[in-house]
């Protein structure tokens, strides 16, 4: 019996080493953790169980058949991170570079397969360099069979992605379907064909960095939803995102103990907008306010700057947050922005976690850049997002909601529960000066006139009392009672129930 404990142990010693302790050192070198100290970095600690330790590639071409090694180039198995169970997945570059096998897939697909069964997130670590082309069709078939996993699991269990090196080819489709993806910044790279094909097909000269870097897909693509300077500060920052998160479609969502009253007045508040309507102030520090604790975690941070999307918590239940921003383009909405928002209202609207929307924006970026880059679509994602969430939707407009763009933002016409406005509000079809000039534009050569009419446009549309009077604000709040309204609105709206007609699927303007 002795021997046979020893010689597992053995082999559980040589399959921990993966491609050997030189590559390990190589791995190192280069900044970066192998994959299961990735692994044991973002589970809690002690609670990894890992499966398929010791599964080899089957291939006997290209004399593959004399370079086998336990594991086959994936980490698999599942943990929990602060309690709570999570399935994981961490490509291993030090054995094949990473690269997807027919026995890798099919580990990845046992793995993907448990957590769909169970109802728990699902998290894949990459760091790989492809498929395994000594081996042909066969990963091909496997890449597709992770693919279909993906689209099943989705809007089921939450998936998210952590690019932590290379990642190539096949290997980009499957995070492409997952619902985040992080990168690390100067040692990660998506792309679908790297800088050498690139060369060979359109003769351009591109680093691999500037192909497919975390600059490049947080800042220009929008494939990834943030990145961070290292291996340790993004894997925190993963498990920090998993903690707003609920294990499933089906689950209820995570409350902590909360620290901070909602019934304290922060008069700060009152004087957050200016008294000229055309400068600018900081969306992100009434989210801040009314977020426990002054704690939210933003995604897409570095994309689309005039819209603010993510996490926080009301009394110790998370929230999603989308705040139009005035310090970016004036918090208009453009195609980037509305893409942004959409997707991120339909993950909260898949997980039953409810959304509060602060609304200060002054119509649709106009322009034919815009126009021609299918602003009319992708503004109607957005607005297709909101009409079709059924969670509970709660909306504060601090100032300006003009034109279709006051529609779009949650408004009381697209199933808003609740819609408060501060008295800074201005909803309008546009802004006075704009209005004036097409209704009087027989008077636009009388100054006067126009000055006069001006004032009686501001008096009668630019104030929330109109929307207010037919009942499309359900109340005019102050400010300082902002976060002290929303949270009894959200424990109102905790037992909603609303469903929309059965259907296949809908069939978003993509």
């Amino acid at each position: 019996m002795k021997d046979i404990l020893e010689e597992l142990e053995r082999r559980r010693d040589v399959a921990r080493l993966g491609g050997g302790q030189a590559r390990i050192d190589a791995q190192h070198q280069r900044g970066k953790l192998t994959a299961r100290e990735r692994i044991d970095l973002f589970l809690d600690e002690g609670s990894f169980e890992e499966f398929d330790m010791f599964v080899e590639h089957r291939s006997t071409d290209f004399g593959m058949d004399k370079s086998r090694i336990a594991g086959d180039g994936v980490v698999t198995g599942w943990g929990t991170v602060n309690g709570r169970t999570v399935f994981v997945f961490a490509k291993d570059f030090t054995v094949f570079g990473g690269s997807l096998s027919e026995a890798h897939a099919e580990k990845i697909i046992k793995v993907q397969d448990m957590a769909l069964k169970n109802r728990a997130p699902i998290i894949g670590i990459y760091d790989a360099g492809g498929a395994r082309i000594q081996e042909g069709v066969a990963a091909l078939g496997g890449y597709a069979e992770v693919f279909q996993r993906n689209v099943l699991a989705s809007g089921v269990i939450p998936q998210i992605s952590v690019i932590m090196g290379p990642c190539a080819g096949g290997d980009v489709y499957s995070p492409a379907m997952t619902d985040f993806i992080f990168m690390v910044r100067d040692t990660s790279y998506m792309f679908v064909t790297g800088p050498d094909v690139v060369k060979t097909v359109t003769n351009e000269t591109v680093t691999s960095e500037e192909l497919g870097g975390a600059t490049v897909h947080t800042t220009r693509s929008s494939i990834a939803d943030g990145a961070y300077d290292n291996d340790v500060d993004t894997l925190l920052q993963v498990r920090r995102l998993v903690d707003f998160l609920p294990q499933s479609n089906t689950s209820p969502i995570p409350e902590i103990e909360c620290y901070q009253s909602v019934t304290d007045v922060d008069n700060s508040l009152d004087t957050l907008i200016p008294a000229n309507a055309n400068k600018p102030y900081d969306i992100k520090e009434l989210i801040q306010k009314v977020a426990d604790e002054g704690d939210f975690f933003e995604i897409q941070a570095s994309f689309a700057k005039n819209i603010v999307c993510g996490f926080g918590r009301v009394e110790g239940s998370t929230v999603g947050f989308v705040a139009n921003q005035p310090m970016v383009l004036a918090g208009v909405l453009d195609s980037d922005a509305s893409r942004k928002a959409a997707r991120f209202v339909r993950f909260c609207d898949c997980f039953n976690i409810p959304i509060v929307t602060f609304v200060d924006v002054p119509g649709f970026l106009p322009g034919t850049a815009q126009e021609y880059g299918g602003l009319i679509k992708h503004g109607a994602k957005l607005l297709f997002a909101y009409a079709e969430a059924t969670v509970p939707k709660l909306t504060v407009i601090t100032r300006k909601a003009f034109g279709g763009a006051y529609d779009v933002m949650a408004s009381k016409h697209l199933r808003g529960d609740l819609n408060y406005a501060w008295p800074t509000a201005q909803i309008a079809v546009m802004g006075a000066k704009g209005a004036v000039e097409i209704i009087f534009r027989k008077d636009i050569a009388d100054p006067e006139k126009i000055a006069t009419y001006t004032k009686m446009y501001e008096d009668r549309f630019l104030s929330p009392f109109v929307a207010a009077e037919r009942g499309y604000i359900d109340e005019v709040i102050m400010p300082h009672s902002t976060r002290r309204r929303l949270a009894r609105g959200l424990k109102m709206l905790k037992n909603k129930d609303l469903s929309n007609p059965w259907k296949k699927h809908d069939n978003i303007p993509l």
